[in-house]
Parts: C-alpha cells; structure tokens; sequence
C-alpha cells in the first residue's frame, strides 16, 4: 500500500510525498507553508482521485515524469521514470491505492531515529 509521507524542507515549508509500497517516491507536492495545509491536501487527493488529471512529460534527458492537476491547479510533480511503462505503473498505483493510503509524520523532528550512543547506552 502508497503512504503519504509529509516532511519539513531545510527552507522551513512543508510538503508531502506519495511512495510506494517498496517505499520509493511516486510523486511531490508544492511547497505548504503550514504543515495543516499538507494534511488538507492529502485528504483533498484522497477523496478526488477520479478528478485527478495526469499530464505526461518527457525531459531533455529522455526521462519521463507526469504532473497531477486537480480542479485546474498543479498540486505535485512525479519522480523521473526511465520508461513510460514504469511512469503508468506510477500513475495506476496513484489510482489503486491513494485514496487508502495512510500518512506518516516526518515533519517535527529531523532525527527520526535516535542516536545509536541512546539506543545501546
């Protein structure tokens, strides 16, 4: 099952990913402000997955990716998938399991695992 994982940037915005169930990123938001607009978003994504609409790119690179555009406004942007089936396996996992998908927390604190010197004291 997809997570949404929502994080804090260095610059100090928020924003949240969708990964897969292998945990590799499908898809990043634009930057949030407040980490509550995040959370909105997310629910906003969850309940609107037929509206969404996937717009497919190719890089100068020969990368593909796709951007989600959800009531005329482009909310994420996706990774870079070397083929095109691999970027319809990204959008068909979106489609599946998005509107199920939990999300986890990563924003408050940098450190989510504790230093080894505290675990093994």
């Amino acid at each position: 099952m997809a997570t949404f994982v929502i994080s804090k940037k260095p610059s100090g915005h928020y924003k949240y990913e969708l990964t897969s169930r292998r945990g590799k990123t499908i898809f990043i938001s634009n930057a949030f402000e407040l980490r509550f607009e995040c959370e909105e978003e997310i629910e906003l994504l969850k309940k609107s997955i037929e509206q969404m609409f996937f717009m497919r790119f190719r890089s100068p690179a020969g990368k593909f990716y796709f951007k989600i555009i959800l009531n005329d406004k482009e909310v994420a942007v996706s990774r870079k998938y070397s083929t095109q089936l691999m970027l319809e396996k990204g959008i068909n996992e979106i489609l599946k399991y998005g509107a199920k998908a939990e999300y986890l927390d990563f924003s408050k604190s940098l450190d989510v695992f504790p230093p080894a010197e505290d675990v093994f004291g």
